[in-house]
């Protein structure tokens, strides 16, 4: 199984890659714009799978927000920022988008 370095690249990724500072600007937009397409697609499964939990709740009559959950996904969004040396608050603003989001799909759901 791959694994990622400090870097945030794939173990298994192809070595021959031109580094990112040997990149034009064009090409450099364009790892970008390829990046931006993956956060929407994780965005997107990411809300399909929390749908299916909301689903799970209704039919066990759970309450659609869990607070302790939410708490457990923003210490997890936190640890996940400082390991790749990115700005706690910033991603935990991010993943509390990413939850109210998930929220307005499972009340649109139930």
């Amino acid at each position: 199984m791959a694994h990622d370095d400090t870097n945030g690249r794939r173990a298994d990724d192809d070595v021959t890659e031109p580094a990112l500072e040997d990149l034009t600007l064009d090409e450099l937009r364009a790892e970008i714009e390829s990046i931006d397409r993956e956060i929407v697609d994780l965005a997107a499964r990411r809300t399909y799978v929390a749908t299916s939990v909301a689903q799970v709740k209704a039919e066990r009559g759970m309450a659609t927000v869990d607070e302790e959950q939410e708490e457990a996904v923003m210490e997890r969004a936190a640890a996940n920022a400082e390991r790749f040396d990115l700005d706690t608050h910033l991603v935990k603003a991010v993943f509390r988008l990413l939850i109210e989001l998930n929220k307005v799909e499972q009340r649109e759901w139930r």
